[in-house]
């Protein structure tokens, strides 16, 4: 599973804008309990160069994440991605287009209050708890007015939205990375348009960028025209796929070549020559480490044998005979090998887990095949089930299941037994999405980019795939849709196959 997401605790929307009468500007209003967050800049509806403004301010507990840091149920810095996305909340007023929404991380606390007037900016704080455009809580105003921002080029995001009904989605992995280490104290972040979009003004009190007349921001670069509106979802939607979250992205996925060895051959790089081979220590049901490996290094060796390993050592690519492996994770090792065909291959091959005083761990059984060119190029077509997917889940279950491939049109002849278990083909790549029945609405589509956040595993039994049914909103229907990387076509090609199942919010 490389895929975990954390939803806001806290949001609200602060103005500088002014009221229905245009002489009051809703600088003391919070928002902090509607649906909705919103951002926007107008210019000279007052007078003809008025400055109105709109930020939102999101916060996100880190608790859960440096727990799941902690427990490895997300990887260590540098192996992990996280995003930032917020959700296009469509509406009846006009959108501007090619806006550039600007992330930066919130330098002081602030409190998220209850108002909800997106409109009329009628909820005003007025001594009581909320951040606004002046204050960033009770009695603790912003330095600056509009909050208080780290705005080095290192923390400064910026997406581009060419139509503006897009979502938002950007990659603060270094920023969430800085929270978890402490580096920068987490109070959130501040979504706004860029400098140059957000409106025009300047003074003699206040003629840089940075300073402030009152409640106006000096903005004498900015834009003399109006970018109005883009609204977002806030987190108390009552939709639950549009709730702002952080997203961790990472490539999860465990090849673990046992089912499918290939000799080495001329007819492919040494790259892949290489198979790759794991070891799962399980104790008593729990996967745990080896004591006297730990997480260091630990060597394999490759024996002939018709049952078991009781024939001789095998000289390995190397030159050796053993190869080191290392730690995977807990209880997991693995290691790469590639070994070369006799005159006549040997059809059993035996796998030795050893440390370097050749004590012996685990002994496995291989079956090498020896690597053939084709004629022709090979357009397979497959029949498809997950062996094991049950038609409910619990929201609070992580399910691990497996995908059975074989080719559609494989067709046993009157010599193959009737009791024979037919193989599941490995799919070298492989990616699910899942998607709400209901309305056919992408709840966790295929994550086929840098991250292969969605791509299956597979070991000697075929492919598979860890997923939290927490991801997904109880009391609907899911279907799990797969798509298989055609490199002739050089492309993703979805399969004509989908499997249903549901989420419950109780115990069956």
């Amino acid at each position: 599973m490389g895929l975990k997401r954390y939803n806001a605790n806290a949001d609200t929307t602060i103005v500088n804008a002014f009221k229905p009468n245009l002489r009051t500007r809703g600088t003391g209003s919070n928002m902090g309990e509607a649906d909705i967050m919103e951002v926007y800049s107008i210019y000279g509806r007052e007078t003809t160069s008025s400055q109105e403004l709109s930020r939102a301010l999101l916060k996100f507990s880190m608790t859960d994440i440096t727990t799941d840091r902690t427990a490895g149920t997300i990887p260590a810095s540098g192996s992990v991605s996280f995003y930032l996305r917020v959700f296009n909340a469509a509406h009846s007023k006009t959108v501007p287009p090619d806006i550039t929404m600007v992330v930066q991380p919130v330098s002081r606390s602030w409190q998220e209050g209850v108002g909800l007037d997106l409109e009329t900016y009628a909820d005003e704080v007025r001594g009581n708890t909320g951040a606004n455009w002046i204050s960033s809580s009770k009695g603790q105003p912003w330095t600056l007015v509009g909050g208080d921002y780290i705005t080095s080029a290192s923390d400064t995001y910026k997406k581009t939205l060419t139509n503006g009904l897009e979502d938002l989605e950007i990659d603060i992995t270094q920023l969430v990375e800085q929270w978890i280490k402490g580096t920068y104290s987490n109070h959130g972040v501040g979504i706004h348009l860029t400098a140059s979009q957000e409106a025009y003004h300047s003074s003699s009190t206040a003629g840089t960028r940075g300073q402030a007349t009152g409640s106006v921001l000096a903005n004498p670069d900015g834009a003399t025209t109006s970018y109005y509106t883009k609204r977002f979802f806030a987190r108390g939607t009552q939709y639950f796929f549009k709730k702002p979250v952080i997203e961790a992205r990472w490539n999860s996925v465990t090849k673990d070549d046992r089912g499918d060895f290939y000799y080495s051959s001329s007819l492919a790089s040494a790259t892949d020559n290489l198979n790759t081979l794991y070891l799962y220590n399980y104790v008593r049901g729990r996967l745990t480490n080896i004591p006297a490996i730990g997480t260091g290094s630990i060597y394999v060796s490759l024996y002939s044998g018709s049952s078991s390993p009781t024939g001789s050592v095998l000289v390995l690519h190397n030159s050796k005979t053993n190869v080191t492996g290392g730690h995977v994770s807990a209880g997991i090792y693995s290691a790469s090998i590639a070994i070369t065909a006799a005159a006549t291959p040997l059809k059993n091959v035996f796998d030795v887990w050893h440390n370097d005083n050749n004590t012996e761990y685990f002994s496995g059984s291989i079956k090498p095949v020896v690597l053939q060119a084709n004629q022709t190029v090979e357009t397979p077509v497959y029949y498809m089930n997950i062996s094991n997917l049950h038609d409910k889940y619990r929201k609070d279950q992580t399910a691990r299941l497996n995908l059975y491939v074989r080719n559609k049109f494989w067709s046993p002849t009157i010599y193959t037994k009737a009791t024979a278990t037919v193989a599941s083909t490995t799919i070298y790549s492989a990616s699910y999405k899942v998607y709400r029945v209901l309305d056919g609405l992408d709840v966790v589509p295929y994550g086929t980019s840098s991250q292969l956040y969605t791509v299956l595993s597979y070991n000697a039994s075929g492919n598979y795939f860890d997923f939290d049914m927490s991801l997904l909103d109880p009391g609907y229907a899911y279907g799990f849709k797969f798509s298989f990387y055609d490199p002739v076509v050089n492309s993703w090609l979805e399969q004509p196959y989908t499997f249903k199942f549901r989420v419950e919010d109780y115990e069956y």
